[in-house]
């Protein structure tokens, strides 16, 4: 977080607030205005705002100064006004925020404000002290809340598929050239991995080298959505992180937290349709409840993390692409969105009617019961816990909830393509990049019955699924006029790594925490990494702890991982006890070994000076310590650890 989003808290007391100018000398030491625009929403808000309401926002007003508005800031407090309009250097804001007085210094206690933020306060007061008030609950840019009705645009691109044709007619409009597609055995990789989570086997590949005949990629996909198992299990780790689900962890010990893994599991395996799926955890069974049920975490806690404020941040978070995190404490300044929105939420999940609090003070106001979009029906507080849960499950699951499936089918496009329609991913209310094509997907799962694989389905099959990976500059991707040129470098997840060195080594993971049953209980010894706890490796690589919704894990290398992946144990003793498995199972021929080796970890053949260095390692009779060796050579490339 940078110096603009630290805590700071203005707590004026009775004490004078004087706005005469400053002394000369003074002023010669106060830190320049920073040299640039400021943005009220950006730049101010984190300073002013984000913690300040304890004593200055809504209902408080210590010493009579409110940060509730433009004209309550110029009003002042019980001694003046905290800020002159333009001169900075004359404001009683700047001084107490400078002041070297303890008597007189702002923040009273803490750590005082940077120079940096300093200059940023200064600059806006000189510029004419902007400010943004609350938005109207949709932006300009997002889209309307129910659904567009979209025509599949009548291009001829020499297939049917709809994506192709709305990408197509995108294309036209930016001027770009369609890219080119990759080669049968990147296809294979990156299906298999968005798909299964596993490494094409060489079969798959094999298949692969004679002329093409038919849509053989879309049997491919085909082929693997039918793999019930294999999806299911690939599946359990992307809706864990959402859920909040594990095997272990805070609150599971006491009885504070309850597992869902076993309805998880077999509502993947039956592919149950999306709408009924969020209908059962937002209104939950017995065994869907510790979705709702969150965290009860022990001692002394914050309101907002009380389970009904929970219930009310994860479900607006996973299922409406909406962070409420900000609102549950006081009214968000990144967004419209309000404390009396995320308290209305909450009080239908919670037993007892529940009393406003705003940054942990008490108000004396008791919330209502509402949605968050009051247009698409109102939720009676006289119902019981169960009814009013109910409601907001068909309120949230609702075909005229336009977020709600517009959220979803852009998760699935950015777990596929490495980036949303709508970006970020927790703010669906963002500018899609092509809002037909979101609203055209959202429409297609419903009339496809929510059916998830069919959605996935449509975009592994696309033309713009199989175009080359674009190398995308941060600058790009963070653009509000993002231009999408084709899919994302994405790396493997931390499960996904554990699984591709397994089926390389034959060494899975021991000591599984969920036991299947009945027909899907034949893993063949096949334990994958979603079934164990985290160990060193996949903590280091990004699995996380799920005590808070993950909606998308972090994709910038780090540190830890590098340190993990050359000197950890984890890594090195499955290289170490699976080389052996390697040469008792592969070809007896040294350069045999090494070219199947590469074929089922990268998808193609070494190149002859790869042949040589690898050769070298293994000799003419290949060694565990030089098969060891070489298998740690393939795992550190990109090629390996990419999904290209």
């Amino acid at each position: 977080m940078g110096s603009a989003g630290r805590i700071v808290c203005f707590c004026w007391g009775a004490c004078a607030l004087a706005v005469s100018a400053l002394g000369v000398s003074a002023q010669q030491t106060l830190p320049p205005p920073v040299d640039r625009p400021v943005d009220f929403a950006r730049d101010v808000h984190a300073i002013l705002a984000e913690n300040c309401f304890k004593c200055h926002g809504g209902d408080r007003t210590k010493g009579g100064l409110s940060l509730a508005s433009r004209e309550a800031l110029l009003k002042g407090g019980e001694s003046g006004p905290a800020v002159v309009e333009k001169e900075s250097g004359a404001s009683a804001l700047i001084r107490r925020v400078t002041a070297q007085d303890p008597d007189e210094q702002m923040p009273p206690e803490g750590r005082r404000l940077t120079p940096d933020e300093v200059g940023i306060l200064r600059a806006w007061i000189d510029q004419g002290l902007s400010w943004q008030e609350s938005a109207p609950q949709l932006s300009p840019d997002a889209s309307p809340l129910q659904l567009r009705e979209v025509a599949i645009p009548a291009v001829d691109v020499g297939s049917d598929h709809p994506i192709d044709k709305f990408m197509a007619k995108y294309l036209l409009e930016h001027g770009l050239q369609e890219p080119p597609l990759v080669d049968d055995h990147t296809f294979a990789r990156r299906a298999h991995l968005d798909v299964v989570g596993l490494l094409p086997p060489l079969e798959t590949l094999a298949a692969y080298r004679g002329p093409a005949g038919g849509d053989r990629r879309a049997a491919l996909v085909d082929a693997l959505l039918a793999d019930k198992r294999a999806y299911a299990e690939h599946w359990m780790s992307f809706w864990n992180d959402h859920l909040r689900n594990d095997f272990k962890g805070t609150g599971y010990i006491d009885g504070g937290r309850k597992a869902i893994t076993h309805w998880l599991y077999d509502a993947l395996l039956t592919n149950k349709p999306y709408d009924q799926f969020v209908r059962e955890l937002l209104h939950p069974t017995e065994a869907s409840e510790g979705f709702i049920k969150g965290i009860v975490w022990r001692g002394s806690t914050a309101a907002v993390q009380r389970p009904p404020m929970q219930a009310a941040a994860s479900t607006a978070q996973v299922f409406l692409g909406i962070n409420l995190k900000c609102a549950s404490c006081h009214d968000s300044f990144v967004s419209n969105w309000k404390l009396t929105d995320s308290y209305g939420l909450a009080n239908c999940f919670s037993e007892e009617p529940l009393e406003l609090v705003r940054c942990d003070n008490p108000t004396g106001k008791m919330a209502e019961y509402k949605f968050l979009w009051p247009d698409l029906g109102a939720i009676d507080g006289a119902l019981p816990r169960e009814e009013r849960m109910a409601r907001v499950a068909e309120l949230v699951t609702m075909k005229e909830n336009g977020p709600f499936t517009r959220t979803i089918v852009n998760r699935l496009w950015a777990k596929a393509l490495g980036r949303g329609i709508i970006e970020p991913l927790d703010n669906i209310q963002a500018k899609p990049w092509y809002p037909e094509l979101i609203d055209w997907l959202a429409r297609d799962l419903i009339e496809h019955d929510y059916d998830l694989k069919q959605t996935l389905r449509l975009i592994l099959t696309a033309r713009a699924y199989q175009w080359q990976t674009w190398p995308y500059t941060p600058e790009e991707e963070q653009s509000k006029d993002f231009v999408f040129r084709g899919p994302c470098v994405r790396k493997l997840s931390a499960e996904q790594f554990a699984d591709a060195i397994a089926s390389l080594t034959g060494l899975w993971q021991q000591a599984p925490q969920y036991q299947f049953a009945g027909v899907s209980g034949d893993d063949k010894g096949r334990v994958r990494a979603w079934r164990v706890t985290a160990d060193p490796l996949t903590r280091a690589l990004g699995r996380p702890n799920r005590e808070q919704v993950t909606t998308r894990r972090e994709t910038i290398s780090t540190t830890l991982q590098a340190l993990e992946l050359t000197n950890g144990a984890t890594l090195a003793t499955a290289l170490h006890e699976g080389s052996p498995r390697v040469i008792a199972s592969g070809p007896s021929d040294t350069t045999a070994l090494i070219e199947q080796l590469y074929l089922e970890s990268i998808q193609r053949e070494p190149s002859q000076e790869e042949l040589v260095i690898a050769r070298e390692m293994l000799g003419d009779t290949p060694s565990p310590e030089g098969v060891e060796d070489l298998l740690w050579g393939i795992a550190m490339l990109p090629e390996f650890q990419l999904i290209y």
